[in-house]
């Protein structure tokens, strides 16, 4: 299939892009700017555009038998001096569904949202978190506009983590150097509490199984490993030499500060995605640890 990955440049677009291209698909990636020289991501096709600043036309995106749209915002793009709720409206919830009308009427037979897990496994933060809300209703607004000749799912992922070569990812790079002690200025600890995980190679064949056998307007939680954040950062310690456990102490850290989480500092999300989806959509379990080590030793390297 011709694929159309948007957000093909980040890290999960351009992990998903390239797993695509291993299988045998023809992906093309499209960003707001061109991919880094040094990621294997810069050998794909490359369409520069914006789904929101209406860069995309029909003619453009008819060229391609499917969509995968990995390009949501989250509090990483919030535009200075814009207030949060309008940014998510506009972006998410109103920017989303409008770009994969386009693909409808570009004649794309097949599209996957990735989308964020807390809609589904708290749903309750809906009404309480603007953010959390318009990924639910992007997430709703896409599947909704599902039909025949036009199939689409939605694969919602935890936090995410992984390397490309030649990619840094600041947030993944700051806690690989926290626990290599280049940030010899923040203490050592952990915050109680605790998240799911997914690695991007997890995350990568989650997708593709959609692709390939995700029923029309399905929304499919996946997710890997359960982790306290202790244990998360403690991975890190652990790789890097550490040989004692990681404090906890109930306070903002500077790395994982509370705005980013949804579900508040000291909760734990745990879950288990479905046995029978996972196996539907034919992902690796239990990769994230083994993740984490990969990720300490990439930025030990400064492979960037």
């Amino acid at each position: 299939m011709k694929i159309l990955v948007v957000g093909g440049t980040g890290l999960i677009g351009g992990h998903v892009a390239l797993h695509l291209a291993h299988q045998g698909h023809s992906p093309s990636i499209a960003a707001r700017k061109p991919p880094a020289p040094a990621t294997p991501m810069a050998k794909l096709p490359f369409i520069q555009g914006d789904y929101l600043a209406g860069d995309f036309s029909i003619k453009s995106l008819s060229a391609f038998d499917a969509l995968v749209f990995a390009a949501g915002n989250d509090i990483r793009h919030l535009p200075e001096g814009v207030g949060e709720e309008a940014h998510w409206q506009r972006a998410n919830i109103e920017g989303i569904p409008k770009f994969f009308r386009l693909a409808r009427e570009a004649g794309i037979g097949r599209a996957i949202y990735v989308g964020s897990f807390y809609p589904q496994a708290a749903p309750q933060l809906i009404a309480q978190s603007a953010y959390v809300s318009s990924r639910h209703r992007a997430d709703e607004g896409v599947r909704a506009l599902s039909q025949p000749g036009f199939d689409v799912c939605s694969v919602n992922a935890p936090f995410v983590v992984g390397v490309l070569p030649g990619l840094m990812v600041p947030g993944l790079a700051a806690h690989a150097h926290y626990a290599l002690g280049k940030m010899p200025q923040l203490p050592a600890f952990a915050i109680p509490g605790g998240v799911n995980f997914i690695s991007t190679t997890s995350l990568s064949e989650a997708i593709a199984g959609a692709l390939e056998r995700g029923s029309p307007g399905n929304a499919y939680l996946v997710g890997d490993e359960n982790l306290s954040f202790q244990d998360y950062f403690g991975e890190y310690f652990r790789a890097a030499g550490a040989k004692t456990p990681l404090v906890v102490l109930d306070q903002e850290h500077p790395l994982l500060p509370d705005s980013i989480l949804y579900a508040g500092r000291g909760n734990t999300l745990y879950y288990a995605p479905s046995a029978a989806e996972a196996a539907l959509l034919g992902y690796r379990r239990n990769d994230v640890r083994q993740t984490l080590h990969e990720i300490l030793e990439f930025y030990k390297r400064g492979s960037i």
